[in-house]
């Protein structure tokens, strides 16, 4: 927020918090029983997502670079799975993740773009 660094400026790091946004209001509504499980754990991955694009992008090695960017990655293919989970216990309609879903589909391959 207040240093102005290379990932600001990219268009990813611009979808990437879009998705977290969006990730943060969909967990939102899950039930209270998943407050301290599946709330937390999709939220934990957004912010890794979001916190290793960042950082990442500040290494100068291209080897360390590509590091950080898997694991924003990796991260983003975890809210999938999570909130497929939700889907599974009917927590959700897949309707109502369209734009999570969108924004999913987005990420992992602009972050998969940046791979060298």
């Amino acid at each position: 927020m207040f240093l102005q660094l290379k990932h600001k400026s990219l268009h990813v790091y611009e979808a990437v918090r879009e998705l977290t946004r969006e990730v943060y209001k969909a967990s939102m509504l899950l039930p209270p029983e998943e407050k301290f499980n599946m709330v937390q754990q999709i939220r934990r991955a957004a912010l890794s997502v979001k916190l290793n694009l960042a950082e990442g992008s500040t290494r100068r090695s291209e080897v360390e670079r590509n590091r950080f960017i898997e694991i924003a990655r990796g991260s983003v293919v975890e809210i999938d799975a999570a909130f497929e989970t939700a889907v599974d216990l009917d927590y959700f309609k897949l309707e109502q993740l369209q734009k999570t879903s969108e924004l999913l589909n987005k990420c992992f391959a602009m972050l998969s773009n940046m791979i060298v």
